[in-house]
């Protein structure tokens, strides 16, 4: 027991810090290189190489630096202007992308050249190296080559480095011209020969190509034209016979059409006239029964006004026999006429069904024979007027004439009388006046269309009147 505290667990513990500074003195010491570096270690074991791996380091007696193996990429622009071939002074400006080996040897020789120096330096070696190679090879070449090829310049350039670049461990991986210029504008001139033929060219072509296109154009057009029109004939014929076709078509339907048309037209006047005979068979039929029913009715009519004129007739041979002997003849004719008459009428329509010629001749001859007849009785009538009969005819006739003479008037609109004062009537009475004179006229007009005096006439009816009285009538028998 050491100072109070056990002796193991002091003993352990120590052990444990003395393995810890142990190893944390071995990481000091451990060094470990990338795969974009490499260590140079020199010292007493001599110069060795680590790349991608790593190792102790002793100290004191080793010393390590770090190479870096990353791409440099760096602008070549000489500073001064660059001469050609041809003598032209040019400007380029490239850009150069340069890296250390990865092989030991190249490793040791960079190590050898630029492990001392910083990043700057090194370029500025580098580029030093670059730029004269680059002006001897502008040296060989012409403008045309260097606008025209440049990566037969890189090619070139890159050819013409590597011999120099492997002595420092270096390799060039590209090399690329940024920009060629000149003060003298050449090469913006000798591109004017090659645009100006390249335009003349273009506008060669360009015609060339406008009238092929019009001649295509053109040829095309007529095609057009001549396709059209060839269309536009077969179409004119084929619309032509679709035309003809259409009408031959149209024709045959008229024609059938017109065939079933008279067909049924024919089948209709066939039943059109059945019907007609028919109806006027059935109207003959029913105009039969009528006719018979109105001859059986105009019978008992008859009969009816026989029986009424016969009891008449003995009414009025009752009460003034004169005059009733008179009354009753006029009746009797009458009557007679009316039967006939009657007779006539049903006898007409009776023999109209047979034969309708016949029948309107038989009525008219029945007509004519009753007219007659009525003639006679109204003449016989006639025979009976007196004196004043024959005035009262005459009389009331007058008006009629003067309103057939004075009718003209009446159409007249406006009449306007000029009158002096002077003569037997003047102003409105002179109008009535003159009505009087052609109502006094009426005579001599009746004596002029009659041919017979006035004086003639009324003598004849003085003779009329002193006719002999007629023979008294029968007595009737006393049926009381």
């Amino acid at each position: 027991m050491l100072f109070g505290l056990p002796f193991i667990p002091v003993v352990a513990g120590m052990a444990v810090l003395a393995v810890l500074f142990v190893m944390g003195c071995l990481a000091k010491l451990f060094r470990k290189a990338g795969p974009h570096e490499a260590l140079i270690i020199y010292g007493l074991r001599g110069t060795r190489i680590v790349k991608g791996g790593g190792t102790i380091i002793y100290p004191m007696i080793e010393q390590c630096r770090e190479l870096s193996l990353e791409l440099m990429s760096f602008d070549v622009a000489p500073q001064q202007s660059l001469y050609t071939k041809q003598g032209v002074a040019v400007t380029i400006e490239a850009v150069a992308q340069i890296k250390v080996k990865s092989d030991p040897e190249s490793i040791r020789t960079a190590a050898e050249q630029f492990l001392t120096k910083r990043p700057d330096q090194r370029e500025g070696l580098i580029r030093l190296v670059m730029e004269g190679h680059l002006r001897g090879i502008i040296g060989q070449l012409t403008v045309e080559q260097i606008v025209k090829e440049p990566e037969m310049v890189a090619d070139r350039m890159r050819s013409t480095c590597a011999d120099d670049m492997n002595k420092m461990g270096l390799e060039v991986v590209s090399f690329t011209l940024k920009e060629v210029r000149d003060k003298n504008e050449y090469i913006t001139n000798m591109g004017r020969p090659d645009i100006a033929r390249i335009k003349r060219d273009a506008e060669v072509a360009a015609a060339e190509a406008d009238r092929d296109i019009a001649i295509k154009r053109a040829e095309a057009t007529r095609a057009s034209a001549v396709a059209k029109a060839q269309a536009d004939q077969e179409r004119v014929a084929a619309e032509t016979a679709s035309q003809a076709k259409q009408a031959e078509a149209e024709r045959d339907l008229d024609i059938k059409k017109a065939s079933y048309v008279e067909a049924t037209k024919k089948a209709q006047a066939q039943a059109d006239k059945a019907y007609e005979i028919e109806t006027n068979i059935q109207q003959q039929q029913v105009i039969a029964q009528s006719v018979r029913v109105q001859q059986v009715e105009r019978e008992a009519q008859v009969k009816v006004q026989e029986a009424e004129i016969a009891r008449r007739e003995r009414e009025l041979i009752a009460t003034v026999l004169k005059q009733a002997e008179v009354e009753r003849q006029r009746i009797q004719t009458l009557a007679e006429a009316e039967r006939q008459r009657l007779i006539s009428e049903a006898e007409g329509r009776a023999s109209s069904i047979r034969a309708q010629g016949e029948a309107e001749a038989e009525i008219i001859f029945k007509k004519g024979e009753a007219e007659a007849k009525a003639m006679n009785v109204k003449a016989e009538a006639y025979q009976e007027y007196n004196q004043a009969a024959v005035f009262d005819k005459l009389i009331t006739g007058l008006p009629e004439v003067v309103r057939a003479l004075a009718e003209p008037l009446s159409k007249i609109d406006k009449v306007t009388i000029v009158s002096t004062g002077n003569g037997d009537a003047a102003g409105a009475y002179k109008l009535t006046g003159d009505i009087t004179k052609i109502a006094a006229q009426v005579p001599a007009l009746f004596e002029a269309l009659s041919g017979m005096q006035m004086s003639d006439l009324l003598a004849k009816v003085r003779l009329i009147g002193d006719k002999g009285a007629k023979p008294a009538a029968p007595s009737l028998p006393n049926n009381t």
